[in-house]
């Protein structure tokens, strides 16, 4: 009775032992071929990772702060002279159907030092504002010592300074005075930090009234500050400018202090683009080493390979226990930077006071990536190894 003699198939258990065989011979190469493969998925998953986290932030400051303020501002007529906001513009921008809130600043000529031994050009660059008694509550804004503007305050020569302009001045506390002109003003309150009106934040704050009496202020607004529902923001900012000023609407600004928070959330995300390129390029380079060790590898068996040969493997089998190796090889270092570039995005993100975020689709996509480049820097040496004949293997010195 005659049997056709068939060559033995590997299980994959005994495939993953044969191709883990050269990994464990040659350990400190290994380890230096998957680090180059680690650094680029942790480049990978990190800059994913702290990318999403910041936008998350991102969004949840929007949320918090609102999309929905729009800013009017005073700006030229066609023959470059300064516009003047009428001194009603609050009362007409509120006569708008969706608006909610309105409230205005404006700017006070005064020179602002910490005390009257100080030179009068000497002003810290901070800058006064007549600002009405609603304003904080319009922007969202919060006190961090002190109080805000009460209706009796604001026609007394008290101010409430911004968070910078606290700093340049040397404020640490309320109840000190300032200079403005020759008129000293006792600060009553120090905000914390305007998002979405930063430049409130190098600014001394008094009263319009106290503004008028104090310091010449001809009552006139620069800046009109007004909330609008969620869904009419774009209809409001349509006619904003010609509420406010009829027949020079030209001269009029008109603002959205949130898309500077969306803008820069653009901008982030080409810089995500780019680091993500240099990921791949670090990817790519972990690869040629890997292909570069697996080459090596089989100039170094070939003693092996033609005994595995001689003893009836078949070539199938020998470019699959390389392929293997250069699988494991690569899944070892892409496992390893998918748990580096989680736990730097981890600790990035609790050192910024964000919420972490890693998507499950960059670790995939990086394990994925991977196990490509293990198949494309595998291929070769496999086919190479296959490919030797068992004499000439088995006769390598």
């Amino acid at each position: 009775m005659k049997h056709d003699l068939r060559p033995a198939r590997l299980s994959p258990r005994d495939i993953l032992r044969v191709g883990a065989v050269g990994l464990r011979a040659r350990r400190a190469r290994v380890v230096l071929s998957a680090l180059g493969i680690a650094i680029g998925i942790a480049t990978m998953v990190a800059v994913v990772g702290l990318s999403e986290s910041s936008r998350a932030d991102l969004m949840t400051r929007l949320d918090r702060l609102g999309t929905n303020l729009l800013t009017a501002e005073a700006g030229k007529d066609p023959l470059g002279q300064e516009i003047k906001l009428p001194r009603n513009a609050v009362a007409m921008v509120e006569r708008i159907g969706p608006v909610r809130h309105a409230t205005a600043t404006a700017d006070v000529d005064a020179r602002i030092r910490r005390s009257d031994v100080v030179p009068e050009e000497r002003t810290a660059g901070v800058t006064a504002q007549a600002v009405r008694t609603d304003l904080l509550a319009a922007l969202g804004g919060e006190v961090d010592k002190g109080v805000w503007l009460t209706p009796a305050g604001e026609r007394l020569p008290t101010a409430v300074l911004g968070a910078v302009a606290a700093e340049r001045l040397g404020i640490t506390r309320t109840g000190e005075t300032i200079m403005m002109n020759d008129t000293r003003v006792v600060v009553v309150g120090i905000l914390r930090p305007i998002e979405l009106v930063p430049n409130l934040d190098r600014v001394a704050m008094v009263g319009f009234p106290a503004a008028e009496r104090y310091f010449g202020f001809d009552g006139h607004p620069t800046t009109v500050f007004e909330r609008s529902t969620d869904a009419s923001v774009q209809d409001v900012r349509a006619v904003l400018a010609r509420t406010i000023s009829p027949g020079d609407e030209a001269g009029i600004k008109v603002s959205r202090p949130s898309d500077a928070l969306a803008a820069k959330a653009a901008a982030d995300e080409g810089l995500t683009s780019l680091m993500l390129g240099l990921g791949a390029v670090a990817l790519l380079v972990g690869g040629v080493g890997v292909a570069n060790t697996m080459v090596i590898s089989v100039l170094e068996r070939r003693q092996e390979i033609g005994l595995r040969r001689s003893l009836g493997a078949t070539r199938g089998a020998i470019r699959l226990q390389f392929l293997t190796e250069s699988l494991l090889l690569s899944a070892l270092g892409g496992a390893t930077g998918a748990l580096l570039g989680a736990a730097t995005t981890f600790g990035f993100a609790r050192v910024q006071g964000w919420t972490a975020v890693v998507p499950p689709w960059s670790l995939a996509g990086g394990l994925a990536a991977t196990l490509l480049i293990g198949v494309v820097a595998g291929l070769y040496p496999a086919i190479r190894a296959s490919r030797l004949h068992p004499t000439v293997a088995l006769n390598a010195t």
